[in-house]
């Protein structure tokens, strides 16, 4: 696991984008894992930088989404698949055909999370996975205590997890209580995972994630055993860790060959 912290949220994910369009134009094909919610909007906004100004080309890239809510129709202003159009998909040439997100309206669930991992394995599995952190250590919806060998199933939200996406739905009445998630098995089989992470109000579980023993109490502790993982984070997400001056260190003396 790499810790790179910059001073602010813009310079975390202008590197970041870095990685990605890396990625895409040495393989034009690329099997992109993506997440949702405010943490990654800036990444995706470099991204379409990348290629509205540099010519990044989507057109072969290939997606599969962490996450959506149960019960909520595609066209609901809160849907993850709504989400990735208004953020990513309509600004950029990636073909829909090649963009997977789960279906929450899925009539057989079970059914519906087998196809979704066998279509990732179909694809070739996930070359970049960009992941995103709960201020409880969550890693997509997989909550506190979720196996870390799990698979793409349906998992129910914490009391914790509501009361934070109730900011986006009006009060928490409105927040779905099911999700379909990757599982912390299919993220870990991810070839390299970006993970972003900004402000004190994650500061606490960025900490447990690096620096903490690992549990599924902390699903994003299991990082710790990943052979890729980068880490991005400002220095608010950053006030926690002990050993962050190290990290900065490492980051800013990394021999040319390894730089990003």
């Amino acid at each position: 696991m790499e810790i790179v912290i910059l001073k602010g949220v813009a310079q975390a994910c202008q590197v970041a984008a870095r990685l990605v369009e890396s990625l895409v134009r040495e393989k034009p094909d690329a099997v992109l894992g993506l997440a949702t919610g405010s943490t990654p909007v800036r990444l995706y906004a470099e991204m379409i930088r990348a290629h509205c100004e540099a010519g990044l080309d989507f057109g072969r890239v290939r997606t599969f989404n962490l996450d959506e809510y149960a019960g909520l129709p595609r066209d609901h202003e809160q849907s993850y698949y709504r989400f990735m159009r208004e953020k990513l998909f309509d600004h950029v040439n990636i073909n829909p055909a090649n963009t997977n997100i789960p279906n929450g309206l899925a009539q057989d669930i079970p059914a519906h999370c087998r196809a979704y991992e066998d279509a990732i394995r179909q694809a070739g599995g996930v070359d970049l996975q960009i992941l995103g952190i709960g201020a409880n250590g969550h890693i997509g919806f997989n909550e506190p205590t979720s196996s870390l060998v799990s698979r793409t199933r349906i998992k129910s939200l914490t009391r914790h997890t509501i009361e934070e996406n109730a900011r986006f739905f009006g009060g928490e009445d409105e927040v779905p209580r099911h999700v379909i998630t990757m599982g912390v098995g299919t993220i870990m089989e991810s070839r390299q995972i970006v993970m972003l992470a900004f402000g004190e109000k994650k500061a606490r579980a960025v900490a447990d994630m690096i620096e903490g023993p690992l549990t599924s109490y902390v699903p994003a502790s299991i990082l710790q055993m990943h052979p890729n993982t980068k880490v991005f984070l400002d220095e608010e997400a950053a006030m926690e860790l002990k050993r962050s001056e190290y990290y900065k260190w490492v980051y800013e003396n990394k021999p040319a060959w390894q730089k990003f």
